[in-house]
């Protein structure tokens, strides 16, 4: 009868969108197979497989709730805080927040580990540091500026250095929204763990907002000789 529920397209609205979310949410996780190998490495198979079916299905309520984001704040938490939320929470639920954290971590070194490897060989090349560096300011003003969630305060260009403080982030937002405000100091440090042993290039800082400081203050700039 009339009145007793929502309309039919509204329902099958509702299903497309969910549909939707599923898939995007396991579009995601197949990138995250760091996240995935060290489950299996630290649990039961079956176990670890039940867990990532059920961190699919949290990413898609995330994704769900999440869905008016910007395109630029969504460049980070589609591809980085929402899938490691998901995962994080969902092993906490079933093992405790320090086997979470560790599996969620060492996942996470790794994964860098091969990155910054990667980048300290290109950083050996004759001239790369100082070309990184003349491409670090643009690059980092468009991926983690005003448009993308950041809040910034970006000093006066010096030559061989640039230098850019964080006051307020969106791994620090929506970590804590999503109820897990712990892992956020994981992003930040994976800051040194790409950049803070390159050849060539210094990077500096004194605090982030993730482990609780009023800024994350960024100082990248070449060695002296």
């Amino acid at each position: 009868t009339r009145g007793d529920g929502p309309p039919a397209h509204k329902f099958k609205e509702k299903k497309t969108e969910e549909k939707r979310s599923m898939e995007e949410a396991r579009r995601i996780l197949n990138k995250k197979a760091l996240y995935r190998e060290e489950m299996e490495r630290a649990l039961p198979k079956e176990l670890s497989d039940a867990l990532w079916t059920r961190s699919e299905e949290r990413l898609a309520g995330i994704l769900q709730k999440y869905g008016s984001l910007s395109k630029g704040v969504r460049m980070h938490t589609d591809s980085r805080i929402f899938p490691s939320a998901a995962v994080y929470l969902t092993l906490k639920e079933e093992l405790g927040g320090e086997k979470a954290y560790r599996i969620l971590e060492d996942a996470v070194i790794k994964g860098c580990e091969e990155k910054a490897q990667k980048l300290a060989r290109m950083m050996r090349i004759p001239g790369m540091p100082g070309l990184f560096l003349k491409i670090w300011g643009p690059l980092v003003t468009k991926a983690f500026g005003p448009g993308n969630g950041f809040s910034n305060v970006f000093y006066p260009k010096k030559k061989g250095e640039y230098r850019m403080d964080v006051t307020e982030c969106p791994y620090r937002k929506y970590c804590a929204e999503l109820g897990c405000p712990e892992i956020t100091k994981m992003f930040c440090e994976n800051d040194d763990r790409m950049y803070g042993d390159l050849p060539g290039i210094s990077f500096e800082r004194t605090g982030t907002l993730g482990k609780g400081a009023d800024r994350c203050d960024f100082l990248i700039r070449l060695k002296k000789d």
